[in-house]
């Protein structure tokens, strides 16, 4: 199960999502996502479990938690919707 985390820390990394989240069960993966000009957390990140059960219970226990001086919010991750692609900008195939 994948869970979406909100309201992360700017300072909280990979590494910490992954430790507040093992004591519920095994984690496949954690990534805290980051913007790609600064270098900077975004304040939100996503843990994998494998063990449906555990996910479950992180979740509840979790969302409204205090972690970090921060309230966060975590809930079952939905699945990316797809987006339409902004127009407008550079475009390298217009010749004049």
């Amino acid at each position: 199960m994948n869970i979406f985390i909100a309201g992360l820390s700017y300072s909280i990394n990979d590494a910490d999502l992954k430790d507040l989240f093992s004591e519920y069960g095994e984690i496949s993966s954690s990534k805290v996502i980051m913007d790609r000009q600064t270098g900077r957390s975004k304040g939100y990140g996503f843990v994998e479990m494998d063990d449906e059960e555990s996910a479950k219970k992180a979740i509840s226990e979790l969302n409204g938690a205090e972690y970090d001086g921060r309230t966060i919010s975590v809930s079952e991750a939905r699945p990316r919707e797809e987006r339409p692609r902004r127009e407008g900008g550079f475009n390298r195939e217009r010749r004049y």
